[in-house]
């Protein structure tokens, strides 16, 4: 193959101008929508799936935090497109970006921070301070605390960008190496190009459940401040 290993985590262009846009739109237009009175079976079985998942991240939030629902909602349709998205060939996964995951991450934890702060200011102070903390150790366990609040969005950004990563170098590996060996060994090719289809299904399960924890993290730090 004529591709390098970073070819598929290149952002495309078309007649010299940035496609990325365009391309995260893209997955959008394919989600069906209706405004019948009676639906058919792929939106029945898309309105269940999300009232499921949305029933699941939900169930431990309060009046104010089911307001978000909407918003975690629209999240994880848009991560599990854009995930999905990246297995097509010859396309481009824009949550292999970590620059794009730290724009999801960054304003969405933000909010649940200043929603804590705005509404439960003194339990969202509390948790820098652990209860029972020996006077010695108070200045360093705050800052140990508010360290680690402050690296969560990087932790979210980076556990997405890795998987997914991760994931289509490996899937590249192995499809380079079907294209070598198919003029060489073809019982060989065969084997390999087996891992690769069970591979690719795995693939498609890591981007479903990258998705899912990814959102659903967001809705426990809004559980947290909420």
């Amino acid at each position: 193959m004529n591709e390098n290993l970073l070819t598929p985590f290149t952002a495309p262009t078309i007649l010299n101008q940035p496609a990325t846009i365009p391309i995260i739109l893209f997955p959008m237009l394919l989600i069906p929508t209706s405004n019948h009175l009676i639906n058919n079976r792929l939106i029945t079985i898309q309105h269940n799936l999300i009232q499921l998942t949305l029933k699941q991240m939900m169930m431990i939030h309060n009046v104010k935090g089911k307001t978000w629902s909407l918003m975690l909602t629209s999240l994880i349709i848009f991560i599990t497109t854009t995930n999905l998205l990246g297995l097509l060939p010859h396309s481009f996964t824009p949550t292999a970006q970590l620059s794009m995951n730290l724009a999801m991450a960054i304003p969405l934890w933000a909010g649940t921070v200043i929603t804590g702060l705005r509404f439960k200011t003194k339990s969202s102070l509390a948790h820098l301070l652990p209860q029972g903390t020996p006077m010695p150790l108070i200045p360093m366990l705050v800052v140990i605390e508010t360290i680690s609040l402050l690296i969560q969005p990087l932790a979210l950004a980076v556990r997405l960008t890795a998987n997914i990563t991760a994931g289509h170098l490996l899937m590249h590996l192995v499809g380079s190496a079907v294209m070598v060996l198919s003029t060489i060994n073809f019982p060989t090719t065969l084997l390999i190009f087996m891992l690769l289809t069970l591979l690719t299904i795995l693939e498609i399960a890591v981007a479903l459940i990258q998705a899912y924890v990814f959102t659903l993290l967001i809705s426990l730090y809004l559980h947290n401040n909420t």
